[in-house]
């Protein structure tokens, strides 16, 4: 119990580094590499490649944010930060004494859920992806993000 917990602390840290830089109000970090090159980014791909992560269970989480990077181009810190809460929960109900199994399987359950209502939950349908108005409007606050220079 005491390695799960050590893995989770990990992984929660990591969480909680990139959790300011989440969303569109998100703050910016100053990151120095090992070469003593100097980033200011709010993107946590970046950060964390950027990172000399050691630890293996924080080093998927890394991984994950470059996958989901690569695949998607953005979401990167909603990875980060969403993996690292889900374990902060986790690491309170082991300490209440629920068994891992439990708790995955909870887990489980609220992404079958999550998988029924998402669907639903649309904020903006683009009708005409010719009009240039309707896309400036759904692509906004993606775009926010990754302005360069």
């Amino acid at each position: 119990e005491e390695a799960i917990l050590k893995n989770t602390e990990a992984c929660k840290q990591l969480g909680q580094m990139t959790r300011t830089s989440l969303g569109p109000n998100g703050m910016n970090k100053l990151v120095i590499n090992h070469l003593g090159r100097l980033f200011v980014t709010s993107d946590a791909a970046t950060i964390v490649r950027e990172l000399e992560v050691e630890h293996p269970a924080a080093k998927m989480m890394c991984m994950a944010a470059e996958m989901q990077e690569q695949e998607v181009g953005d979401g990167s810190n909603f990875v980060v930060t969403f993996a690292g809460e889900l374990l902060t929960q986790a690491e309170h109900l082991l300490r209440m004494g629920v068994h891992p199994s439990e708790i995955i399987l909870g887990y489980n359950k609220a992404l079958a859920k999550a998988l029924e209502l998402l669907p639903t939950l649309t904020s903006y349908t683009v009708a005409n992806p010719r009009d240039e108005l309707q896309l400036t409007r759904a692509l906004r606050s993606v775009l926010a993000s990754k302005h360069y220079g």
